[in-house]
């Protein structure tokens, strides 16, 4: 029950900080894309917060044997890029770039839906879905 309450408390502090820097509207990450017109430097604090954030935390994190809800830390195992990630960032620049949603804004647009993030989301599911299934019958993994 404890990591089912640090989710829902964590999904909650993360809606909460994306829509408070604005990061909810498609249209201000597509200004942060459109590095050729008006470009709009307000994603890069946003990202410049969680990588301080995560810089400053994760070294006190990691002293300790294990998380304070699982019974070990969940480290990747390939360490350099491979087809699946080239890939996977390829296609998820590309959906980005085309619509303004990243999966994590679109899902908190569900509060305040509009036409376009009802088709979004469907979308979304449906890629996850075909991207599930390469994964299943390829020989190549993430």
């Amino acid at each position: 029950m404890k990591i089912y309450l640090t989710s829902l408390v964590s999904g909650i502090i993360f809606g909460l900080g994306l829509t408070i820097s604005g990061m909810t509207d498609p249209v201000r990450v597509l200004g942060f894309l459109n590095l050729a017109g008006q470009w709009d430097a307000t994603l890069l604090f946003v990202l410049g917060g969680a990588v301080c954030t995560t810089a400053l935390t994760f070294r006190f994190i990691l002293k300790r044997s294990a998380p304070v809800l699982a019974t070990q830390f969940d480290f990747p195992v390939v360490r350099k890029p491979d087809l699946a990630l080239v890939s996977g960032a390829i296609l998820f620049g590309l959906g980005w770039g085309l619509s303004g949603y990243c999966p994590g804004p679109a899902i908190a647009l569900l509060a305040n839906p509009s036409v376009e993030t009802w088709v979004f989301i469907p979308a979304l599911l449906v890629g996850l879905l075909v991207g599930n299934r390469l994964i299943a019958r390829s020989a190549v993994k993430p």
